[in-house]
């Protein structure tokens, strides 16, 4: 389980790196260049979708990378990870695998109590 944990963490992660990418350079872009009428407007909070832009991959990431290790903090990093995409961009065609991958990573991660490892996190 902690396997799985890291590798959809870290796959989740990267997609939610892409989201982040589009998303940080939207309000960017809209920022420099004006809002287009009827295509193209600013977010209502711009600083929430750039700061979650910028952690939740690093926390999908990081998160994935400790679930081999210490699957307890890498599985609350990942569902803090999911939950903030969750609350910043919502559920929708480009953020449904990412916040699938997160947080079925963290679930696995916090759900490994009889880990592969002697260390057990329970």
């Amino acid at each position: 389980m902690r396997n799985a944990a890291l590798v959809l963490g870290v796959i989740g992660g990267l997609l939610a790196l892409l989201v982040g990418f589009f998303s940080y350079g939207y309000t960017e872009a809209i920022d420099r260049f004006g809002e287009i009428e009827g295509l193209a407007q600013q977010v209502d909070n711009v600083g929430l979708i750039r700061t979650a832009s910028f952690l939740s991959p690093l926390l999908a990431i990081a998160g994935g990378a400790m679930a081999r290790v210490r699957a307890l903090w890498g599985g609350i990093l990942l569902l803090i990870s999911a939950g903030m995409m969750y609350y910043a961009f919502e559920f929708n065609v480009f953020t449904m695998f990412p916040l699938g991958f997160i947080s079925l990573a963290g679930v696995l991660a916090i759900a490994a109590g009889k880990p592969d490892e002697p260390k057990a996190h329970f």
